[in-house]
């Protein structure tokens, strides 16, 4: 009698057609080295992250003592890990982060890890730099509520920060300085060595075929044509609610929804975001811009109802989960939590 396929197997052999004949499918094991010999022979849309970066080691051991100093902040209480948990993904697990006694933010905060391989920054894509994007951060209301300037008064004002800079920079403390420290400690904030990175490498076996059946349905189904590339995301825009009224069923739209449109005033703008990068995805809920999708779960049957259209069984979107999982890098030799 013949060994009735797996979940896996289905999913695998041939755009999902889980009405076939049972007969007519390979078992597990036998797909499974096909997508692996597949794989070792075909360029991937998807690209591994770098093992390495060249770095500034003393910019970077400065930016990130500046990225965890409430010094920043006028009221001394406010550092850039408040909202940007490293231990947590590089988010605070809050659908919008809200700082004490300060207006809550209008969007979710998305994380810092692997920002530098992302096109545009924020939700909305106002920033093109990672110095750029610096400016809400420090001037929001919302967050930092200063100015560089009061920034570089605070941090002249320490002896301690006064011959850090001094050390590297030959202006000392000024604006210029503090943003490329800056920026050179978020640029260090890559996490390679992901299950699914291994794979792309050439280690078949770092997949399971649960993993591999995922990603054959992420595939199949269309999420690889927004998520590719290095970052698995974040290289391009698009609308919320492709083949579906996200924001109607949703209800209760904000400015905050708009999206694009709060940055280029075009019509074809609204509702139109950055596409979020999915590295590490598996530690960053809540998900989407306003928060909505509390698990990764959710967040699978929410694209796939309204960005493709093809909504899929628990069974799919728990295939789906299994591979986003894989996603998840090292950071300083540990893997994210």
């Amino acid at each position: 009698m013949t060994r009735p396929p797996s979940l896996a197997a289905l999913a695998m052999a041939g755009a999902l057609a889980v009405t076939a004949c049972a007969d007519d499918i390979a078992p597990v094991d036998t797909v499974v080295e096909e997508v692996r010999a597949h794989h070792l022979t075909t360029d991937d849309p998807i690209e591994p992250l770098p093992l390495e970066v060249e770095l500034d080691a003393r910019k970077v051991a400065l930016g990130e003592r500046l990225f965890r100093d409430p010094i920043l902040s006028p009221s001394g209480h406010v550092a850039c890990t408040t909202c940007h948990e490293l231990g947590r993904g590089g988010v605070d697990g809050r659908k919008t982060s809200a700082i004490e006694g300060q207006p809550p933010m209008l969007v979710n905060t998305p994380t810092m890890f692997n920002v530098a391989f992302s096109y545009k920054l924020h939700w909305g894509g106002a920033y093109a730099a990672l110095k750029q994007q610096l400016d809400t951060p420090v001037t929001s209301p919302r967050a930092m509520a200063t100015t560089y300037d009061d920034i570089v008064r605070r941090l002249s004002a320490s002896a301690e920060y006064r011959d850090a800079f001094a050390a590297i920079y030959a202006g000392g403390v000024t604006v210029d300085a503090f943003k490329d420290a800056m920026v050179e400690y978020e640029r260090s904030l890559f996490t390679p060595n992901a299950p699914f990175d291994r794979y792309l490498r050439g280690e078949s076996d770092a997949l399971s075929s649960d993993e591999l059946a995922g990603y054959e349905i992420f595939k199949s189904h269309g999420c690889i044509s927004c998520h590719q590339g290095i970052n698995v995301g974040g290289n391009l825009f698009q609308k919320l609610g492709v083949l579906g009224d996200y924001f109607g069923d949703r209800g209760n739209v904000t400015e905050a929804d708009y999206g694009r449109y709060n940055v280029t005033k075009k019509e074809e703008d609204r509702f139109v975001f950055r596409v979020p990068s999915l590295r590490n995805v598996g530690v960053t809920a809540p998900y989407f811009h306003d928060g909505s999708a509390a698990t990764l779960a959710d967040a699978v049957r929410v694209m796939a109802q309204y960005q493709l259209g093809r909504p899929l069984t628990p069974e799919q979107i728990a295939l789906v989960v299994a591979f986003l999982n894989t996603l998840t890098g090292e950071y300083k030799g540990a893997r994210l939590q």
